[in-house]
């Protein structure tokens, strides 16, 4: 990605004498929690002339140490390296969170990324950050490790809304239940889906109204239903109306998840293309209807109602 540095090793930062700062963690959905990390991380940087490196992971770590247990993610990896961009980091180190890792204990890891990098002037975590085999290492493991190497520790308090701390699990909940405007107050950012836009079959174009198919494996998602919706492309936004679900008026004998959007001023072929859709409103549910014209027709009053919100 143009304007971040993307690296797989500690070894592999662009060559340089200034020091770095580092945010650590696994930052789903970037949430006000985690852009005061990044933010600290960056601060630092600037201040002393370093570089701010976030360090993240390519896969949530449970899905190695507790597969049964992988959460539904908020944003696919692509979208948190763009937002760690937007918001002004230097580099992201993505390490693979494979079983050999998962294996290293915290004051390893840390040694580790120490000899490979250039001299770390600070760390940047939650008060409450585990790390290393077994989730053994803490703050306080890092602070011992910083009075050794020397480097400055920040372990900083959980963000709260409502008197509850702001976590990615809170935002999950938040969002599965359809409580959006939650969502977006603990995100800081207007809630969206983003994913890959993917083949379908067709269906909406047979019915006079074309449609993008986002993939969202692995995503947590709102409750079925349409939504009113805006689809960012190359940075401006389209109006569109989203369905997620099953399409129950096919009939399906193996109903299938589909996320689809009719952009109403856009067209052009976005196959492959990685979109982020906002939703704005909750229209109706999802329902059955008797007949495809049923379903036109309903498609049509949608579309104007979205306009008419808009």
């Amino acid at each position: 990605m143009a304007g971040i540095q993307v690296i797989r090793y500690a070894a592999e930062l662009a060559p340089t004498r200034r020091k770095v700062c580092l945010g650590i963690g696994f930052f789903d959905g970037i949430h006000l929690g985690h852009q005061q990390i990044i933010r600290q991380t960056i601060a630092d940087a600037r201040r002393h002339e370093g570089t701010a490196l976030v360090v993240t992971f390519d896969q949530h770590p449970n899905t190695i140490v507790a597969p049964s247990r992988v959460p539904p993610l908020i944003y696919p990896l692509w979208r948190k390296i763009e937002v760690m961009e937007e918001m002004g980091a230097d580099a992201v180190l993505l390490i693979r969170f494979d079983e050999s890792f998962s294996r290293q204990t915290g004051p390893d890891f840390i040694r580790q990324l120490s000899g490979h990098l250039p001299p770390i002037h600070s760390l940047c975590v939650g008060a409450n950050f585990v790390f290393g085999h077994q989730r053994t290492g803490t703050v306080q493991t890092l602070k011992e490790l910083g009075e050794n190497i020397r480097f400055t520790v920040h372990g900083l308090s959980a963000v709260s809304l409502d008197e509850r701390p702001v976590s990615s699990t809170r935002i999950r909940d938040t969002i599965a239940r359809g409580d959006l405007d939650a969502a977006s107050q603990m995100l800081g950012r207007a809630y969206s889906i983003c994913g890959p836009v993917v083949h379908g079959d067709g269906l909406g174009r047979q019915l006079g109204f074309p449609t993008i198919n986002v993939g969202v494996s692995g995503l947590v998602l709102p409750p079925h239903g349409v939504y009113g919706a805006h689809v960012r492309i190359n940075r401006r936004d389209h109006r569109a109306v989203l369905n997620i679900g099953t399409r129950p008026t096919l009939r399906n004998p193996v109903p299938e998840l589909r996320v689809e959007a009719h952009l109403i001023d856009f067209e052009g072929d976005l196959y492959g293309s990685n979109v982020e859709v906002i939703l704005a409103d909750h229209l109706r549910p999802e329902r059955r209807f008797n007949s495809t014209n049923e379903l036109r027709e309903q498609i049509a009053r949608d579309i104007l109602d979205a306009q008419m919100r808009f």
